[in-house]
């Protein structure tokens, strides 16, 4: 198998994850209702850690590598500007999908990386590829429930939008393989700038979601997301 066989195949086996995780939200029914909003609440939290973990590991340390400082600056500020955009255009339109830009800004930005590595270093690149598929269940699972949650989306019809965007994967380690690796300062600003949007939306939509009185299991989520993105970063190193 070629690297960009591979590369494709590992992009597409991680944005099925996300299809997938939105159908475990289908399914996701608990007999206690404090057990159902402890579960829910919790992987939002993971999901929110995850991504934490996929700025301060992947996105910005493999961002800042190839820039000069007042152009990481830029690109980063330029993500949470335009995450800030987009969120109020949605919110005055009566949407709910910060999850869903969160999960995209993520997937899309690291099938790119990871196109770039699989050219270089084909065992970085696998770990990438599995960490991403990790990060998209959670993912997948919250978009869900926040777009399920407006009451205005048929659920097969859900499903079916989740379904095609795994495509995005495929296309992105591509474009990361066959054009990005040769331009790594295009490839870098557009992991910052995918870092300042998912900052962005984590604080401004994900985090609050997650807050439960006197519950301790959704903050312990998000460590458990973090712990996951630093566990992967120590095999990559």
């Amino acid at each position: 198998m070629t690297n960009l066989e591979q590369a494709l195949l590992f992009a597409t086996i991680a944005g099925a994850a996300m299809p997938l995780g939105a159908l475990a939200a289908v399914r996701e029914r608990l007999q206690s209702d404090w057990l159902e909003a402890e579960f829910r609440h919790s992987v939002i939290a993971f999901g929110g850690g995850v991504l934490l973990a996929a700025i301060a590991l992947v996105l910005v340390p493999e961002g800042v590598r190839d820039l000069p400082p007042w152009a990481c600056l830029a690109a980063f500020a330029a993500g949470g500007i335009i995450a800030f955009i987009a969120d109020r255009a949605i919110e005055r339109r009566g949407g709910a999908a910060a999850q869903l830009m969160a999960m995209l800004l993520d997937f899309v930005p690291e099938a790119l990386a990871m196109g770039a590595m699989l050219a270089q270093r084909s065992q970085a690149g696998v770990l990438l590829a599995l960490l991403i598929g990790l990060q998209n269940l959670p993912e997948g699972f919250n978009a869900y429930r926040e777009l399920q949650a407006t009451r205005r989306h048929n659920p097969a019809m859900l499903i079916a939008a989740f379904v095609l965007l795994v495509p995005l994967g495929p296309a992105a380690a591509w474009i990361g393989m066959t054009v990005l690796e040769a331009h790594p300062y295009a490839l870098s600003m557009i992991m910052l700038f995918a870092a300042g949007g998912i900052l962005y939306l984590t604080f401004q939509d994900i985090a609050p979601q997650v807050r439960l009185d006197r519950h301790w299991a959704p903050p312990l989520g998000a460590v458990g997301g973090f712990l996951l993105g630093l566990a992967g970063s120590f095999i990559v190193a």
